[in-house]
């Protein structure tokens, strides 16, 4: 066969004409041969298949640049850079998928506190962290005031500094006024500092392992608790005897669940179900979940690093909830549930009743 026309190459290839002259321009798809006289752009057809290659990334939304990378790798190699940009994709709608919910349920929440009939509510709180009952030290930060609850989980060699940097860095929100529009942008800044907080802790050393941390917290509104939540510490919420978890681990184990790739059981015991996907520290994906909950009179909410969820059964864990009402009791009982199963880690916990306030 022949050098075939840019028309029938286009047809071929799926791409348009107009897509291959600019292809050729940018040096992504050069023609075998250009007409001296009319012009005219030429290919041979052991060109299609790269065309092809070119016209399927370009519907995956591949940026020219990386396609242009892309195309000089060999087939593994290839196929290894696609994996990576399509993880990256799915990762950013997620992303922007819990930041259109978040808007959305921001953007429709009437303020109860408008209601004359709507009752004030607030909040009743206890934290409580222990080293448990293997390691040398603790690295998990607890914290729990009358608008912020947090729960940060280290991990490195400086991940006790981390964790509290971290949660340090959104204490100004139990003071700081918020306008209502304001809540979001609120809450990014205050992940930005705590993301700078820990990247001070690492500092300029070469290891990955110098510093990180989860973090996990809510920042009460008045009749809403605002969620960010980065790694595998969790928030469960009992609600009318029900418990609930309300946050999603970001490890790469969870990531194989989602997947279907493991069964909940078996990421129960994988070796690798604590490889975290995204957390605060150097080189890590910071991008954090962020969520509204409206609170109900006698919700109950628990923080937990994953020195408690990991080796206590969530029933258990819902019995005392529903079991026993004071939290700084409900927290000391938990922690012993979890060194009662070994201790084989850190533990913190944080537990938030949602309660009328009295006038």
């Amino acid at each position: 066969m022949g050098l075939l026309t840019i028309g029938t190459f286009a047809k071929a290839s799926r791409l348009s004409p107009k897509a291959l002259r600019l292809y050729d321009e940018l040096g992504l798809l050069t023609p075998a041969r250009v007409d001296p006289v009319s012009g005219y752009r030429l290919y041979t057809p052991e060109q299609l298949d790269h065309a092809r290659l070119v016209a399927w990334l370009r519907r995956l939304g591949m940026p020219l640049a990386r396609i242009q990378h892309v195309c000089t790798l060999e087939s593994a190699a290839a196929a290894q850079e696609i994996r990576a940009f399509w993880a990256q994709v799915e990762a950013d709608t997620a992303a922007r998928r819990d930041l259109a919910s978040f808007l959305i349920d921001h953007l429709s929440w009437k303020d109860p506190a408008m209601s004359p009939i709507t009752k004030p509510l607030g909040i009743r709180y206890a934290a409580l962290s222990d080293t448990g009952l293997v390691r040398e030290s603790n690295q998990d930060t607890a914290y729990a005031g009358s608008r912020l609850l947090a729960v940060a989980d280290g991990y490195g060699s400086k991940g006790a500094p981390a964790s509290a940097a971290a949660v340090d860095a959104l204490k100004h929100l139990e003071t700081d006024s918020i306008p209502a529009g304001n809540l979001l942008n609120v809450l990014e800044d205050a992940i930005e500092q705590a993301k700078q907080a820990v990247n001070g802790v690492a500092g300029s050393g070469s290891s990955p392992e110098g510093a990180g941390t989860t973090l996990t917290a809510m920042l009460w509104t008045g009749s809403q608790l605002a969620l960010v939540h980065i790694g595998d510490s969790r928030v469960h919420l009992l609600r009318d005897g029900e418990l609930f978890q309300i946050t999603h681990d970001h490890t790469m184990v969870q990531s194989m669940v989602d997947e279907g790739r493991l069964t909940p059981g078996e990421a129960a015991s994988h070796p690798q179900r604590s490889l975290l996907i995204r957390a605060l520290g150097q080189g890590a994906d910071v991008i954090p979940d962020m969520r509204l909950h409206d609170a109900q009179q006698g919700d109950r909410y628990l923080l937990c690093s994953d020195g408690l969820s990991t080796v206590v059964p969530t029933e258990e864990i819902r019995r005392v909830l529903s079991d026993v009402r004071e939290p700084e009791r409900a927290v000391r009982e938990l922690i012993a549930l979890a060194n009662g199963s070994g201790g084989p880690d850190n533990i913190s916990c944080v537990v938030a009743d949602v309660v009328e306030l009295q006038q």
